[in-house]
C-alpha cells in the first residue's frame, strides 16, 4: 500500500508475493484479502487490468465468504483503476475476469496473486504441456481448482470415483503437475478457470 500511495507500484511486487506467501501459510484470511486487493492494484498499475479484475472479485468473494464487505473508500480507490480497465477491455473481458475470480477458493486466489506478482520469465522447456489435455481433463482441472474432491467431482459429473483418478494420473502424467496446487495453478495459467 506504501509504495502505490508513494507512485511506485513497481516496489510493491517482491513485498506482495511474500505477503501472500506469509498470509497464505499463517492462515490469516483478512491479510490474505488485503494483499489480493494491493496485488489488483499493482496489476492495474503494469496494465494487466484482466488481472486486475480478476483479483479484485477474488478479494470481494472472500471478504463476503467471512461475513465483511468493501467499505466507500475502498470503493472509492478502485474506482480510476476500474475506469482504466473498462477502457482497456470489452464488456465481455471484464466479465469472465469478474467471473474467474468470483469462482476462485481462497487456494486458487492465493496461487493467482502468487503468479501475477511473480517473476514473469518463464522457462518454455518447463512449461506443462497443456494443450495434449481433452476436454473432459479440462474440465476435471477446473473442479480441482474450484476446491472439489474426488468424491465432489464423481457427485458433479456422474462418473465413477476410479474414473476420476484415472483422469487425473493422466492430467498429471501430460502436465508434470503432481499435487492438487499444481494442478490449480496450471488452470489458472491456461484460463481454464
Amino acid at each position: 500500500m506504501v509504495a502505490r500511495e508513494a507512485g511506485r507500484p513497481a516496489d510493491a511486487r517482491p513485498h506482495l508475493r511474500e505477503a501472500v506467501e506469509i498470509a497464505a501459510y499463517a492462515n490469516y484470511p483478512i491479510r490474505l484479502i488485503d494483499v489480493i486487493e494491493e496485488a489488483g492494484y499493482w496489476c492495474a498499475a503494469n496494465g494487466r487490468y484482466d488481472a486486475a479484475v480478476t483479483l479484485w472479485a477474488a478479494r470481494d468473494t472472500q471478504l463476503q465468504a467471512i461475513g465483511l464487505t468493501s467499505t466507500p473508500a475502498e470503493e472509492r480507490d478502485r474506482e480510476q483503476p476500474l475506469r482504466q480497465a473498462a477502457q482497456a477491455l470489452d464488456a465481455r473481458q471484464i466479465r469472465a475476469a469478474r467471473e474467474r475470480g468470483a469462482a476462485m477458493t481462497p487456494a486458487a486466489a492465493i496461487e493467482y496473486t502468487i503468479m501475477m506478482t511473480g517473476d514473469h520469465a518463464q522457462n518454455p522447456a518447463a512449461a506443462p504441456e497443456s494443450g495434449r489435455l481433452s476436454v473432459r481433463e479440462r474440465e476435471l482441472i477446473a473442479l480441482v481448482a474450484q476446491g472439489k474432491t474426488d468424491a465432489q467431482i464423481v457427485g458433479k459429473l456422474f462418473i465413477s470415483i476410479s474414473t476420476v483418478r484415472s483422469h487425473l494420473d493422466r492430467i498429471r502424467d501430460k502436465s508434470g503437475c503432481r499435487r492438487r496446487a499444481d494442478l490449480t495453478r496450471l488452470a489458472l495459467q491456461e484460463g481454464i478457470i
